[in-house]
């Protein structure tokens, strides 16, 4: 009696782990007996386009923010003296230049946040 629970409990848990995996999908394919047999798609690794835009989209509206707030004289001696340091800070002067992107963004933002 207790080996039969054993067995059910074991066919339980293989029926949960497929039913898991089927969660994402699955293809169904009829064998050359006609029987049907179903199984779960594999997971594919999608790269995340939505979130890396997101994120580009974010560092040139922060660029556009700090630039309406401090000013583009302000902003560009502060670029001038990351310029001069290690290479760490000369590559994010490099990457905080004004750019035509920051520079439209910062021109809508501009009257909106004064």
């Amino acid at each position: 009696m207790v080996e039969t629970h054993d067995h059910f409990i074991k066919r339980l848990n293989v029926l949960g782990h497929k039913h898991a995996k089927m969660k994402n999908g699955y293809v169904t394919k009829v064998g050359r007996d006609g029987l049907m047999s179903v199984k779960p798609k594999r997971m594919r690794l999608r790269f995340p386009v939505k979130g890396i835009l997101m994120l580009l989209f974010s560092f040139f509206f922060f660029k556009a923010f700090i630039l309406v707030a401090v000013g583009p004289i302000t902003y560009n001696e502060r670029l001038a003296k990351l310029e001069n340091g290690t290479p760490i800070e000369q590559a994010g002067a490099k990457a905080l230049q004004i750019d035509p992107v920051t520079e439209k963004l910062a021109d809508i933002a501009g009257p909106v946040l004064r």
